[in-house]
C-alpha cells in the first residue's frame, strides 16, 4: 500500500473504531499575557476573521500576534491622549483649580483615543 502525503511528511494515523484519523497537534507557543486590546481583537477575530484566527491559532502565533496587538494599541492610546491633552491646554493647574472640568475633558480625550485606537487597531487586519 502507497503511503499517503500526509504519511510521506512524517504524519501519523491513529485507530478510532473502523477510521483511521490523523494525529494533528497544535505547535508549542510562547505564552504571553494579552491585555485588554488583545482581548478585544481576539474576540474581533472570533466572530468576524474565524479563517485568520484558525490560520494563526494552527501556526502557534496567535498568543504572540494578540501580544504584538495589544502592545500597539496601547502604546497608540498613551501617544493620542497625551497629544490630545496637549493640544486642547490640559494641565496640571487645570486638575487643581477645577478638577470636575480636568475629569469630564479627561473622559472625552480618553473615550476619542479608544475609537480611534479600535478603528485603526482592533477592528482591522494588517
Amino acid at each position: 500500500m502507497t503511503k499517503s502525503i500526509f504519511e510521506q511528511l512524517g504524519g501519523t494515523y491513529e485507530q478510532q473504531g473502523d477510521y483511521l484519523l490523523p494525529c494533528l497537534t497544535v505547535p508549542d507557543e510562547k505564552e504571553q499575557p494579552i491585555g485588554v486590546w488583545g482581548q478585544r481583537h481576539l474576540r474581533y477575530l472570533k466572530e468576524y476573521r474565524r479563517a485568520t484566527h484558525i490560520t494563526l491559532l494552527t501556526s502557534g502565533r496567535l498568543n504572540a500576534y494578540l501580544a504584538d496587538i495589544d502592545r500597539q494599541a496601547q502604546e497608540r492610546m498613551e501617544r493620542l491622549t497625551e497629544q490630545m491633552k496637549r493640544a486642547q491646554g490640559i494641565t496640571e493647574q487645570l486638575k487643581a483649580e477645577n478638577a470636575l472640568e480636568w475629569v469630564q475633558r479627561m473622559n472625552n480625550i480618553r473615550a476619542c483615543a479608544r475609537e480611534i485606537v479600535e478603528r485603526e487597531i482592533i477592528f482591522s487586519l494588517r
